[in-house]
């Protein structure tokens, strides 16, 4: 029996399923074609997790508790100095949130992420991510000779650990979308979080418009107001969904996202 996964009756992956994934997805995304499901991953609250992933794949995003946050960075992969601009994607979409048919474009303007499914109509693109600092503060220290794999950790460092694998640093952690987070804005001007925004079984989904690195931490979000450290687990299902299609609704979403999405296909020729 295999140490990490008894499931498996050999020690080894056979020969007809080579790599060593459990089908996670099976539990949170059931609806997904089989044949085209990559990978799966159960991240638990407050852990992370980052991808070097190719033009055409998707990323389903299932919320197995209700409060989940996933803060989320895009790099493109042929140059990471290129990367998700948060001013761009808002002011060229007029909107202060994210819902099915937006965009995620680069500061070169280009289209690197499609939201194609989602079950929530609104994801937080202002509220940041929680640092260590404030999570002290609000939390309490925690040592990991305590904590153990509790996963007791910020927004902050949990990205700094992900995008340092891919050689970037504190000076390139730009604003994160925050998955499965409201904020709105108040009359007088200040940021709103609405708790009961997102139940167990919430669902949005990524399609990758640009080869990425993602970067993923599912730790609090900052204006959540719950007193005690208790982020929910995210399941994530990597499938091969391929590229936007001529009638895709994502590209005609505005004449801005057909300009980004043509951008990238023409960058995908080269």
């Amino acid at each position: 029996m295999s140490a990490h996964h008894p499931e498996h009756t050999l020690d080894n992956p056979p020969p007809a399923a080579p790599v060593d994934a459990p089908a996670h997805w099976r539990r949170f995304a059931p609806e997904l074609p089989a044949d085209r499901v990559v990978f799966s991953e159960l991240v638990p609250g407050g852990g992370h997790w980052s991808w070097r992933l190719s033009r055409g794949m998707a990323l389903r995003f299932v919320a197995l508790d209700a409060g989940a946050n996933c803060s989320v960075l895009l790099y493109a992969a042929h140059d990471r100095l290129e990367r998700y601009n948060a001013p761009d994607s808002l002011k060229a979409q007029h909107t202060a949130h994210y819902r099915r048919g937006h965009v995620l474009m680069s500061d070169m303007g280009r289209a690197m992420a499609s939201f194609t499914e989602d079950t929530l109509g609104w994801h937080d693109p202002f509220g940041l991510l929680l640092d260590s600092r404030r999570m002290a503060a609000k939390y309490g220290e925690r040592r990991y000779e305590t904590a153990r794999n509790a996963m007791h950790r910020s927004g902050q460092d949990g990205l700094l650990i992900e995008i340092g694998k891919h050689g970037l640093g504190a000076r390139d952690l730009v604003t994160p979308v925050n998955l499965f987070s409201k904020v709105s804005v108040d009359e007088a001007g200040r940021f709103q979080f609405h708790a009961d925004h997102g139940p167990a079984g919430a669902m949005v989904e990524l399609r990758l418009d640009m080869d990425v690195i993602v970067a993923i931490s599912t730790a609090p979000h900052p204006l959540d107001p719950r007193p005690d450290y208790a982020p929910a687990k995210v399941g994530i299902a990597a499938w091969r969904r391929g590229p936007a299609p001529a009638d895709d609704p994502c590209r005609h979403f505005r004449p801005e996202c057909a300009r980004a999405h043509h951008n990238s296909d023409v960058f995908a020729l080269c």
